[in-house]
C-alpha cells in the first residue's frame, strides 16, 4: 500500500487513484530563461522517480511537466540579449534537455507542454472566472479576487486570508482591489509578446498557465500535483483557487512538495545568488552521481549541497558498482562441481525486495530504499569471497545482479557501471599486465616491487583483492 504525505491535509494518506491502476501526475516545470541549477534539478529527479516507482508497482502513469515559456523573467532576458522571447525559450528548453538527459530523466511516455501552446485555454478559464464573478478587469489587466474565495483560499498553505501578505510573484498595485488579488491576464506592454483577448491585447499571468495546461491534459480532477516547496504559496494556492472556482471539481487529490537544497544553511536560489548550475556540477561529477546524491535523502527533507556530500555519494555508488563487478567476475570464473549453492542469497534478495517496497511505499523514502541495497551489497561481497561456487550459486548471484541492477537503473534511475570500459587512459589489458608483473615479483619474492606495483594500481583508482589462486580487480 503506497502512502503519500499530502501537503493539503498535512497527513500521510493511503494512495487511492481516481482511476483503477492509473495515476495522473502534474509537476510544475521550469521557467526557461536560464540554465537550470541543482535546486531546479531536484523536483525533476524526485518526480521522475515517483513516476518510475508507480510503474514498478503496476500503475499506468500519465505524467506531465510543463515549460513556462512566457514570463516577466523571459521578457527581461530577451530584451537584454536583443532577441525574441521565443528564441530565449527555445535555447533554454534545449539546454534543459541536454542537462537532464545526463541525470537520466525518463522522457519516453510523458508530456512536456509549453505555456504558449495553451493560450486559448487560458483565455477561456479567465473568462469563466470573470463571468462567475471571481475575477475583474482593471485597466486591461484581469485579477482574481481572493476575497470571493475566502472560505477556501489558504487551504494548501494553511494560512488565513486575513493574515496573508504578498508573496513571491504577487504584485502590489493600486489598480487591484486587494494586494492579495493576483493577475490572471496582463495588459500588453511595448516590447512584450501579446495575444488578442476580450480585455484587449495581453498575455497570461504565471499561475493561470498551469491550471489551463493541467485542466486540458488531465481534466478538472487528477491524482497528484507536485513541485518544489517554494511553490506552495502563492503559485499552487492560486492554482487551486482559479481552477476550482473556474471549472469546479477538486483539482489535485494529493499535493507533494520536495524540500530545499541548502548551501551554507541557506536555500539555494537564483535570487540569493548562491546557486550552482546543473551543467557546472556535471563538469565535475557524473549525472548518475548527482541523481544518487538527490535520492540519498527522502524527498521532503532538506539536502545540504557540498563537495563533501557529492564525494560521499560517489563513493557509495562505487560500492554498488563494485559489488556488481565482483558478481560478474565470479560468473566469469564459472561453476565448480562441489561449490557453494548460496541458498541464503536467494532469501536475501527476496527479503531485500520486500524491504525496498516497504521503504518506497512509505512516501517514496528513497534514502531507506538505497539503504536496503547497501545491506544486500554487504552480503554479496561476503558471498563473492567464497572461492568456489556451484552452478546454483552462480545462478543465485545472477539473480542478485538482476535485482540490484533493475532497482537502481529502472526504478531509481541511477545507472551502474557494469563493465571496465571506462578506465580513462587505462585498458583492462594493461591492468591485467600490471597484475601479471606483480605476480611475477611476488613469485620471485621481490616484495618491494610487488608493493610498489600494488600502490601504483591503487592510486589509479583500481581496487585489487588477492585470492587463493588469482588476483581480481574492480573500479
Amino acid at each position: 500500500m503506497i502512502k503519500i504525505y499530502n501537503t493539503m491535509t498535512r497527513k500521510l494518506e493511503e494512495f487511492k487513484s481516481l482511476k483503477e491502476n492509473q495515476v495522473s501526475i502534474y509537476v510544475c516545470g521550469p521557467t526557461v530563461y536560464n540554465y537550470i541549477h541543482i535546486g531546479n534539478a531536484r523536483p525533476a529527479i524526485v518526480f521522475d522517480t515517483v513516476r518510475r516507482y508507480f510503474e514498478y508497482r503496476g500503475y499506468k502513469v500519465n505524467y506531465i511537466s510543463n515549460f513556462t515559456d512566457v514570463d516577466d523573467k523571459i521578457i527581461k532576458k530577451a530584451n537584454e540579449e536583443g532577441v525574441s522571447c521565443e528564441e530565449i525559450a527555445h535555447k533554454y528548453i534545449n539546454a534543459y534537455f541536454e542537462d537532464t538527459k545526463k541525470v537520466n530523466l525518463k522522457e519516453e511516455g510523458m508530456q512536456r507542454p509549453k505555456a504558449t501552446d495553451y493560450i486559448g485555454e487560458m483565455k477561456d478559464l479567465v473568462k469563466n472566472l470573470v463571468d462567475k464573478g471571481y475575477a475583474y478587469e482593471s485597466q486591461g489587466d484581469v485579477y482574481f479576487q481572493v476575497d470571493k474565495d475566502k472560505d477556501n483560499y489558504g487551504c494548501l498553505s494553511h494560512q488565513d486570508v486575513g493574515n496573508l501578505r504578498s508573496g513571491a510573484r504577487v504584485e502590489v498595485s493600486n489598480i487591484k482591489k486587494s494586494p492579495l488579488d493576483f493577475a490572471l491576464w496582463k495588459k500588453a506592454k511595448e516590447g512584450e509578446p501579446s495575444w488578442d483577448s476580450p480585455w484587449g491585447k495581453g498575455r497570461p499571468g504565471w499561475h493561470i498557465e498551469c491550471s489551463a495546461m493541467s485542466g486540458k491534459l488531465l481534466g478538472k480532477d487528477f491524482d497528484i500535483h507536485g513541485g518544489g516547496q517554494d511553490l506552495i504559496f502563492p503559485h499552487h494556492e492560486n492554482e487551486i483557487a482559479q481552477s476550482t472556482c473556474g471549472v469546479g471539481g477538486n483539482y489535485a487529490k494529493y499535493w507533494m512538495h520536495n524540500g530545499y537544497i541548502n548551501v551554507d544553511g541557506e536555500k539555494m536560489s537564483k535570487s540569493l545568488g548562491n546557486f550552482f548550475l546543473l551543467r557546472e556540477v556535471l563538469e565535475h561529477y557524473e549525472g548518475r552521481v548527482i541523481r544518487f546524491f538527490v535520492l540519498g535523502a527522502q524527498y521532503r527533507k532538506t539536502i545540504d549541497f557540498s563537495d563533501t556530500e557529492l564525494q560521499q555519494s560517489k563513493t557509495g555508488l562505487e560500492r554498488i558498482d563494485n559489488a556488481i563487478l565482483r558478481i560478474k567476475e565470479k560468473i566469469k570464473d564459472g561453476a565448480k562441481k562441489n561449490g557453494e549453492n548460496l541458498e541464503e542469497l536467494k532469501l536475501d534478495v527476496e527479503t531485500s525486495r520486500e524491504k525496498f517496497i516497504g521503504a518506497m511505499d512509505e512516501d517514496f523514502n528513497t534514502a531507506q530504499g538505497i539503504g536496503v541495497i547497501f545491506e544486500l551489497v554487504k552480503k554479496i561481497n561476503k558471498y563473492c569471497d567464497i572461492e568456489e561456487l556451484s552452478e546454483k550459486g552462480i545462478k543465485n548471484l545472477e539473480m542478485a545482479d538482476t535485482f540490484i541492477t533493475y532497482i537502481m537503473e529502472e526504478v531509481l534511475g541511477v545507472l551502474l557501471k557494469k563493465d571496465t570500459e571506462n578506465l580513462g587512459n587505462l585498458t583492462s589489458e594493461l591492468v591485467e599486465f600490471l597484475l601479471e608483473l606483480r605476480k611475477k615479483a611476488r613469485d620471485e619474492k621481490n616484495w618491494a616491487l610487488s608493493d610498489e606495483i600494488r600502490d601504483r594500481i591503487l592510486k589509479m583508482g583500481i581496487k585489487i583483492k588477492d585470492g587463493k589462486d588469482k588476483t581480481t580487480w574492480t573500479l
